[in-house]
């Protein structure tokens, strides 16, 4: 996911340094090391028209996460896709496998609880969802937890990562104090 307007960075944090690359080809390299394809879901194709992966623009611009969703559900093959922002400088693609493996029958799995707050910019979504997630973006409902709580999700206590959980692997970069933090933690592993 490479839509966001990044409004509280000043400028398009998914290009900022990262890792010796930058934040959005930081998690396109990490995750490309275990999935076949990796989609660039972003709000326009040239967006990012410098990377090797293919980018997938948005069909309704300006929906925010949920456009990028469709796009991406529009794109792919296979049974789903694998959603994560391009500013989880730590997201982890075995835990993403990890919550792929537990989805089973359900038609999404994220990481939290229906009571808590769940991180729906982390989680496997199925391609069955398409024709759902089409009509809330027709009928303006754009809200990635609307979704999650219409839909029969599965939401992964963190216990159940076991190894694969840290407090780091759904840390994002909104801002340049979390972008400045991001580069402590990663000097510390």
């Amino acid at each position: 996911m490479a839509g966001g307007e990044s409004r509280r960075m000043g400028r398009d944090k998914l290009l900022l340094g990262f890792d010796g690359r930058t934040l959005l080809e930081s998690a396109a390299e990490r995750f490309s090391a275990r999935f076949d394809v990796v989609l660039v879901s972003a709000a326009r194709r040239d967006a990012y028209a410098d990377m090797r992966f293919d980018v997938v623009p948005d069909i309704y611009p300006g929906c925010g996460p949920l456009s990028g969703l469709h796009a991406a559900l529009t794109a792919a093959d296979g049974r789903g896709v694998f959603l994560v922002a391009g500013d989880l400088p730590f997201a982890d693609p075995l835990a993403a496998l990890r919550l792929i493996e537990l989805c089973g029958e359900h038609e999404i799995s994220v990481i939290g609880t229906a009571a808590g707050k769940p991180e729906p910019l982390f989680g496997f979504y199925k391609k069955k969802l398409l024709p759902r997630v089409e009509s809330a973006l027709r009928e303006g409902r754009y809200r990635m937890t609307e979704l999650l709580a219409s839909s029969d999700t599965l939401y992964v206590p963190a216990s159940r990562l076991g190894a694969l959980w840290n407090k780091r692997l759904l840390f994002n970069i909104n801002s340049p104090d979390d972008y400045a933090a991001a580069h402590r933690a990663a000097s510390r592993y």
